[in-house]
């Protein structure tokens, strides 16, 4: 018996596999991988998503496998291939800019102020329901303390009311009626089409936060996400002579020398760069991605900015109290930095590569050494649909939904196995060849995890699955959604109550501004807070679920997940019981790594009823 986990798991991810490769490239059985062409387009790119469409990230490296053309970069290039990281350091970033930095400092607090005021007044009418039923919940406690406590809290309610008032006026003046439901919507569309125009205006750093917040319907009003959700493939581009010259510069040769041909118009444009479709001149048909100009620099300076605006929120309590801002600005500028290399962008498609080398529906694009460097990313040109095309799938006979278990299986090997995450998972850097691979594209935005966070994550996950609130209260303090010091068991009763209803709920179905003040309340005496290395894993989970969402209806990302989790349990638990039974064997074990025998009893009979179910 305890052999089983282990050995059955065997059998199961081979058998799944198999499945898998029979559902999404039907006759494939026993034929090698595309060798690099992906397949034909039908109907010339009119149905068709080009490869590298959203060129939003930066990261590379690995060796190239003997397709690519035989090019010898200069010195010159080859020293261009290493970077210093943004720093984090304000100093000097001001005063090099001069007159000049101060305005656009002006302009950056300009719009994300403005921004902020949007916000705060559409959601005003909620955030005075919560604040009355706060102060109420004061006059009780104050009526208990005496006359003096409870004439205090009065005043303060006066204080309170005039406030109110100001603030009804604000923003009478500031959306100047429009209060019904028409003119509310109306209203919102009119804030949105203003910032996406003033996030573009403002350059690659706020296009590049744009894009994040367009997956974010927790955050903001659905009209604010569908038009920020536009800033992922439709960025205005730069001048093509200047993209020429970056190219030449990086790899130390002429255009005519580097490439057989290259478009005169970038097939894509976004926030860090733009792509161009090219052939080498060993016939290779590539995608050669481009960045801007001067873009380190801008980074650099734009995250001083930012920096400086964190310092000056943060001795607000009240405004960092649910948010750990430092935390998600120092890992915005970490990631940044990994995408504007183009290097590392390589490296990071070549560890996806290897780390799907035995998924053959799952397919890489392959990277072209001899002509990348940190500014310049030349890849494998991949012609496929987008994964939300529906109609576009249906055509070439291709399941929508057996696509998303499929990308719902990937992901759930990147985050619960692999540990390494693509970490913007947008329908533009997801493709399905005619041959029906699904393609990953675009992995300047990447994300790790820890074996412990693993772990932590997969009994989290299996709490939800199981309806176990108990277990999911202990889980949100274990994974440190709690600030240090917070008693834990005044927390989980509370917490148990909260997820009672919203467990019963698909994340589609959740209305996450009655979310937040439900949970305001909660935090009005617990200080929750968003830890900052789940970030982009909250933000690509959520992003799979509205991919879902749009390919079924009744897609649930828990349900659909389910079975895959389970593998992926067993598979890592039964690695880590064979190693301990071993070590006990050999005498090598110690008081840390002691063997719990009735969970591996529980795994045990999980191995066995799932394959049995086969």
């Amino acid at each position: 018996m305890r052999h089983l986990p282990g050995t059955l798991l065997n059998d199961i991810m081979a058998t799944e596999l198999k499945e898998l490769e029979r559902e999404f490239l039907p006759g494939a059985a026993g034929r090698e991988q595309p060798n690099g062409h992906g397949g034909n387009s039908r109907d010339g790119g009119s149905k068709t998503a080009l490869a590298l469409v959203k060129t939003e990230n930066g990261r590379a490296a690995g060796t190239e496998n003997g397709q690519g053309h035989a090019l010898s970069l200069s010195s010159k290039a080859r020293a261009a291939t290493v970077q210093p990281e943004i720093p984090a350091s304000e100093l000097g970033a001001f005063e090099a800019r001069g007159w000049r930095g101060w305005l656009r400092t002006f302009e950056i607090v300009r719009v994300l102020g403005t921004m902020a005021l949007y916000l705060f007044l559409n959601d005003y009418d909620v955030r005075y329901k919560f604040t009355r039923r706060m102060a109420e919940r004061r006059r009780e406690e104050a009526r208990a303390r005496g006359r003096v406590a409870l004439f205090q809290e009065w005043s303060r309610d006066v204080d309170r009311h005039a406030l109110d008032k100001l603030i009804r006026l604000v923003r009478l003046s500031v959306f100047r009626g429009g209060e019904g439901t028409e003119g509310k919507e109306a209203r919102l569309r009119k804030q949105s089409v203003w910032l996406r125009k003033n996030l573009i205006a403002l350059g690659p750093t706020f296009i590049k936060i744009g894009q994040s917040l367009g997956t974010r319907a927790d955050l903001l009003p659905l009209p604010y996400v569908k038009e920020l959700s536009t800033l992922q493939d439709q960025v205005p581009p730069f001048p093509t002579a200047e993209a020429y010259a970056c190219v030449e510069r990086e790899l130390g040769v002429s255009l005519q020398e580097a490439f057989a041909e290259i478009d005169a118009e970038p097939i894509a444009a976004a926030s860090l760069g733009q792509v161009y479709r090219a052939r080498l001149h060993t016939g290779q048909e590539v995608a050669v991605k481009v960045q801007r100009p001067d873009l380190r620099e801008t980074l650099q300076f734009d995250i001083s900015v930012l920096q400086r605006i964190v310092r000056f929120i943060s001795r607000f309590p009240a405004a960092t109290e649910n948010a750990d801002w430092e935390g998600m600005l120092r890992e915005f500028r970490e990631t940044v930095a990994e995408e504007i290399d183009y290097v590392r962008e390589g490296r990071n498609a070549e560890r996806f590569r290897q780390n799907f080398r035995d998924w053959k529906p799952v397919y890489v694009p392959r990277i072209y050494w001899t002509h990348t460097t940190t500014r310049v990313l030349t890849m494998e040109f991949i012609r496929g649909t987008k994964v939300v095309d529906i109609e576009g799938l249906q055509a070439r006979r291709i399941s929508p939904v057996k696509v998303n278990r499929l990308l719902v299986h990937a992901y759930l090997k990147q985050l619960l196995e692999d540990g390494f995450f693509h970490a913007d998972p947008h329908p533009g850097n997801l493709l399905v060849m005619d041959s029906g691979h699904l393609v990953f594209l675009d992995f300047g935005m990447t994300g790790r995890i820890a074996p412990q966070l693993q772990s932590q994550m997969i009994d989290a996950f299996f709490h939800v699955v199981g309806r176990d609130v108990q277990g999911l209260a202990q889980d949100l303090i274990n994974l440190k959604f709690l600030k240090p010091g917070v008693d834990p068991d005044k927390v989980r009763p509370v917490v148990e109550g909260l997820f009672q209803h919203y467990l019963n709920l698909k994340l589609g179905e959740v209305n996450f501004k009655e979310l937040t003040y439900d949970l305001a309340e909660v935090m009005y005496d617990y200080p929750f807070r968003l830890p900052s290395n789940f970030t982009y894993i909250i933000r690509a989970l959520m992003t799979l679920e509205g991919i879902g969402l749009v390919t079924d209806p009744e897609f649930s990302f828990f349900d659909t997940a389910k079975p895959f989790a389970k593998e992926f349990m067993l598979k890592r638990e039964g690695k880590h019981f064979r190693r301990l039974i071993v070590d006990k064997i050999t005498g090598r074990d110690n008081a840390e790594g002691r063997i719990e025998w009735g969970k591996m009893w529980k795994l045990a009979k999980m191995a066995a009823k799932m394959y049995l179910e086969k």
